[in-house]
């Protein structure tokens, strides 16, 4: 009685028609634990297995075969209470900034060799400081309340159709096939998030602005079609997105195909995603296979970059030129070409082009369960930075709601990668040096409510 009566109570906050819900449920999971990496201090770490969450659902029965849904989920840091995570690393990334240093020198050439790499060498500590704020969000900057899901929808005889912020077609095939689950450090997704590390989104995980229309039969067969408007995707960027799912859930069987893709504000192609696999259970074992490819050619977050140049760091860049002792058109120039020089390759780097592979199992072992795993990132750009993860962890059931977890993997980076293991709530980071292989060990607990 007392859950139903503060399920009511809470919905009365959104709205006074709130109160006709017959039926509302609030839910929840909260996930916290212990996690080293390599280089870094043993932190309090928020949604290791599972990201922390508080949501509201409900339904309401409309009569021949028709229901009302809804659904609100907001994001929670348990470590800071915040609905902020930052990375968890402390390593500065650096492949954004490829090849500015040199691009830099050679405009600024004419101030002698002594000048030009004194301003060279501080001009591109400010960017990378510009594009990566230490403590910054890495997740949810913009701080949405329910940043997690938020739609409302309706289910027919025919089908479902949702509106608002829910996951993209691709994304939830790509989860069925994680042997980890899209947690802890052996997730499969945390060597797929751009060439060297967390620059890109390596998948469009949700989709702001979006309709969505889901279909399941009786047999198993099932698929979904998403359509994301003006200000859609994961960031809010995008153009329009489109995303589309097969799947098929039965006699042991979970498992999909999807395609999802992007249109950056300028309506170009931007991220594309093909993605198929999912997961067998025989017995005790559950197996699992997926393959996903992704490619972007023209990055969302260029208008980011571009405004961040503009606003934060040509004014510095005119401060230091003016103080060398430069006349003011002498400045000018030079400030061009050097923001030419940052725009030309910020660019370049922020492509992606890889293809992703991931096999893992689970065993049952009474009231828990072994996950092991690998994965391999094939990078295709010229950089061929390429990394490999293993992963292996044991879950034990307390309860029906709560079970406690322990999580080891390591992560093989090749050429100029920073892959670092990361959880379900906050990306890893970088590694210290690129190239260098890292590891990561966590313990955890997860209640369900």
């Amino acid at each position: 009685m007392k859950t139903k009566f503060l399920a009511v109570l809470v919905a009365s906050c959104f709205a006074v028609p709130a109160m006709a819900q017959s039926n509302v449920s609030i839910y929840g999971v909260a996930d916290a634990g212990l996690m080293k990496q390599s280089g870094q201090t043993l932190r309090v770490v928020s949604g290791i297995a599972d990201g922390s969450r508080l949501g509201f659902k409900g339904s309401e029965d409309l009569g021949g075969g028709m229901r009302a849904i809804f659904n609100l989920e907001a994001r929670v840091e348990l470590d800071t209470g915040s609905q902020k995570p930052t990375l968890l690393s402390d390593e500065q990334g650096l492949y954004l900034t490829r090849g500015m240093g040199p691009g830099f020198t050679t405009v600024l050439a004419p101030l002698g060799a002594t000048n030009s790499n004194a301003l060279s060498g501080a001009l591109l500590q400010q960017i990378r400081g510009g594009l990566q704020v230490k403590n910054a969000p890495a997740v949810n900057p913009e701080g949405a309340l329910f940043d997690r899901t938020a739609y409302v929808g309706l289910v027919t005889p025919g089908g479902a159709v949702m509106l608002g912020r829910m996951y993209t077609p691709g994304y939830e095939v790509f989860a069925a096939a994680d042997a980890f689950e899209s947690g802890t450090a052996g997730t499969w997704g945390g060597i797929t998030g751009g060439t060297a590390g967390f620059t890109n989104l390596g998948a469009d995980i949700r989709s702001s602005k979006s309709i969505q229309y889901r279909i399941a039969t009786p047999a198993g067969f099932g698929g979904s079609l998403m359509y994301g408007a003006k200000g859609s995707g994961y960031l809010n960027r995008y153009n329009k997105f489109l995303g589309i799912a097969a799947t098929y859930k039965a006699n042991g069987f979970d498992v999909g195909a999807a395609h999802n893709r992007s249109y950056d504000q300028g309506d170009n192609v931007s991220l594309v995603t093909s993605t198929i696999g999912g997961s067998y259970t025989m017995g005790d074992f559950k197996f699992f296979a997926g393959y996903h490819d992704q490619r972007n050619r023209h990055s969302v977050l260029m208008a980011d970059y571009t405004a961040a140049y503009t606003t934060a760091i040509a004014p510095g860049v005119a401060a230091q030129l003016t103080a060398a002792g430069l006349p003011a058109p002498n400045v000018a120039a030079l400030g061009a070409g050097l923001r030419t020089v940052f725009l030309n390759n910020i660019a370049v780097n922020s492509q992606v082009d890889a293809a992703s592979y991931q096999l893992g199992l689970h065993y049952r072992v009474g009231a828990g369960r072994i996950m092991a795993s690998l994965a391999h990132q094939n990078d295709r750009t010229a950089s061929d930075s390429d990394a490999n993860l293993a992963a292996i962890g044991y879950d034990y059931n307390l309860s029906k709601r709560t079970d406690v977890y322990v999580v080891y993997a390591h992560i093989k980076n090749n050429n100029e990668g920073q892959y670092i293991p990361g959880a379900a709530g906050s990306p890893g980071g970088f590694t210290k040096t690129p190239g260098e292989s890292t590891q990561a060990y966590q313990i955890g607990v997860r209640h369900r409510f």
